[in-house]
């Protein structure tokens, strides 16, 4: 084991590596975003996670989400990426929870969890998430969606007051001060968003088809550097 993170001790030393062992972290929406930052706190270190999403994997995946691949269409996201995380640290523990998360649902389950992460799509369901977290003082970043971007540079951490020209950063910022919220640390791009050239054709894509909002285009770099920075927001902040 001490071999594995022998590199990473060398950067961070050995008092940070075992903060980030004895360290819960709950990942909601196992995506493009969210199978990134998964990845990244798999390999530094993190002992114990939440992996929440009741997503399959489907073809149109492939060109973004790590998890995505020929062998793993038709999957349940949660479980090929608890399967690829032990794979990576067979100590670690992984507990799948099959369900998308919706305003209203309990959130017992992140009791005993040092921080969390927002990946998912539903903006109703970020700003629930979002309140409940600053309620309980749950340290949580959020992604503010990474469709339409082709810029991977463009991805930055902020507090979700000191953000601009995103569309979705703009929702939520309105939401949440209404709803009282006086922080939220979130990963966005200021790349104005680009129009898709044409629309996807493929039926029951995901679901945010099922809502009949267009889908967004997507590259491979864009989410993956959102949940890469995602990831270094949570390694920073836990080993402070």
């Amino acid at each position: 084991m001490s071999e594995i993170f022998s590199r990473l001790e060398m950067l961070i030393g050995k008092e940070a590596l075992k903060k980030l062992s004895d360290s819960k972290v709950a990942i909601f929406g196992i995506g493009g975003v969210g199978g990134y930052t998964a990845e990244a706190l798999i390999r530094c270190g993190v002992g114990s996670f939440i992996l929440i999403d009741n997503d399959t994997v489907s073809a149109s995946n492939i060109n973004r989400q790590i998890i995505a691949d020929e062998t793993t269409v038709g999957k349940y996201k949660t479980e090929v990426m608890r399967e690829r995380m032990l794979k990576i640290n067979s100590a670690a523990k992984i507990e799948e929870i099959r369900k998308f998360y919706l305003p209203g649902d309990n959130l017992d389950f992140l009791s005993g969890c040092d921080y969390v992460v927002d990946a998912i799509d539903t903006v109703s369901s970020k700003i629930e998430l979002a309140v409940w977290c600053e309620s309980m003082g749950l340290p949580l970043v959020s992604a503010m969606g990474a469709g339409n971007k082709l810029n991977p540079a463009m991805f930055e951490a902020a507090d979700i007051y000191d953000t601009s020209v995103c569309p979705l950063c703009r929702v939520m910022r309105t939401n949440l001060r209404k709803r009282g919220v006086k922080s939220l640390r979130v990963v966005y791009s200021k790349e104005k968003p680009i129009a898709p050239i044409c629309h996807s054709n493929v039926e029951n894509d995901n679901k945010l088809s099922a809502s009949h909002r267009p889908l967004p285009g997507s590259i491979q770099m864009a989410p993956a550097a959102c949940g890469l920075i995602i990831a270094y927001e949570v390694v920073k902040n836990i080993i402070k």
